[in-house]
């Protein structure tokens, strides 16, 4: 979750205040990002705020936002277009820009999507653009209400239901959808671009992800949400999506990376681990000139990287299968390709058969299982199990190990 997210006002395009919040990450943000939501929907869709939290999480702190007449935005929609969508999200970056920063993301779901194409060239701090499910023709939201298309003709306008929800629909934002060309909005984007789409999509068909990935100009990328649906509503799919979407974005900010050469080095003696500063828990761990990420699980606020207990466990895992495979080498003969899983947990100490019974509380336990594949007789095997309690990890975990600590720098 973000440390902290602030509901909002600021006037929009058409004079009515519009409901934002805004989800700050711990500490000062490493930029700002502004997210459109999809056609009638709101700022608090699942997958508006399952990537402002994981953007949050990365130290990215994101400006979400009710267009006029929705949600908890004032105004009448009826008096929206297109164009005064575009017009809020100006507003919006000029609210943040005087107020915090200027986004240097735009994020636009569906028909946001093709909103943020055509605000971005107004935008000059943005860096890069990502959009989800979006049309590569804004008549395509047309599509959403033909039936009514002659009546919204004829009569100047028509109450539609979307989503279950009544809009009234006026011939003005019918003809406003035509004036966008929002194909020549992404070729002349001149940032990055990232084109997110599901193939399953029934609402905005997969050829719009097309039609706007190849009108666009280099740096672009694609990333196909497999299982997805337009509203990315599926907690898996929305989390891919987030994780993706951060990943891709750091490499456009200008923001000092956590790369080895701005990182302490180790000695190859020693493990230097040394946190990001883009998110709440993530660390970096210098290993001999081997970098692995460290954070802690989604549910804490991480999920960059495996957790502390993690890496407790791989090493043990790690130890347990070189120290077999030394031992298969001196006897000479071949185990296979050997697999051991290590699973960690809290157990209450009285429930622990091989822990000290004057002490209270909890420690942590391992459970290790080894899968020797080899077709070697069952006492060789069993000689194996003894031998893997030899591992140094092991003896190491089951023994007094001493930590001294000191105080450096």
């Amino acid at each position: 979750m973000p440390q902290t997210s602030h509901r909002i006002t600021f006037p929009g395009s058409l004079g009515e205040d519009l409901a934002a919040r805004l989800d700050m990450p711990k500490g000062k943000p490493i930029a700002y990002a502004l997210f459109a939501h999809c056609f009638s929907c709101s700022k608090d869709i699942f997958a508006a705020s399952r990537i402002s939290q994981q953007l949050a999480n990365d130290g990215i702190a994101v400006f979400r936002f009710d267009f006029t007449g929705l949600g908890h935005s004032d105004g009448d929609f009826s008096n929206t277009t297109f164009s005064s969508n575009v017009a809020d999200l100006l507003a919006a970056v000029d609210f943040l820009r005087a107020n915090h920063q200027a986004p240097k993301i735009l994020i636009g779901h569906s028909l946001g999507g093709a909103a943020v194409l055509m605000a971005a060239g107004e935008v000059p701090e943005c860096k890069a653009v990502v959009t989800l499910g979006a049309p590569a023709d804004t008549k395509h939201v047309a599509h959403t209400f033909a039936e009514h298309l002659d009546e919204i003709e004829s009569s100047g306008q028509a109450e539609v239901k979307l989503g279950g929800r009544p809009f009234t629909i006026r011939k003005e934002f019918v003809e406003d959808l035509k004036a966008h060309k929002v194909t020549d909005a992404a070729a002349n984007l001149k940032r990055a671009l990232l084109v997110m789409h599901a193939p399953l999509d029934e609402q905005v068909g997969i050829e719009n992800a097309t039609a706007i990935f190849t009108a666009a100009k280099h740096p672009k990328s694609y990333v196909s949400l497999d299982t997805a649906d337009h509203l990315i509503t599926g907690k898996a799919d929305a989390a891919y999506a987030a994780n993706v979407l951060c990943a891709w974005v750091e490499r456009y900010l200008d923001m000092p990376p956590a790369e080895a050469a701005t990182l302490p080095k180790s000695d190859g003696e020693s493990v230097v681990v040394t946190e990001t500063g883009t998110g709440v828990w993530e660390n970096i761990a210098n290993a001999g000139g081997h970098q692995l990420w460290g954070d802690q699980p989604a549910p804490a606020g991480g999920d960059r990287g495996p957790g502390p207990y993690d890496y407790v466990a791989m090493g043990l895992a790690l130890c347990t299968n070189q120290t077999l495979r030394m031992y298969a080498r001196q006897k000479r003969f071949d185990p296979g390709l050997m697999t051991t899983t290590v699973r960690h947990e809290k157990v209450y100490l009285e429930d622990c058969e091989d822990c000290a019974k004057d002490k209270a509380g909890k420690t942590l336990a391992f459970t290790r299982q080894i899968n020797i594949p080899g077709d070697l007789p069952p006492e060789v095997k069993s000689r194996m199990l003894e031998i893997a309690d030899r591992c140094p990890v092991h003896k190491a975990l089951e023994g007094k190990t001493p930590i001294k600590t000191e105080l450096v720098g």
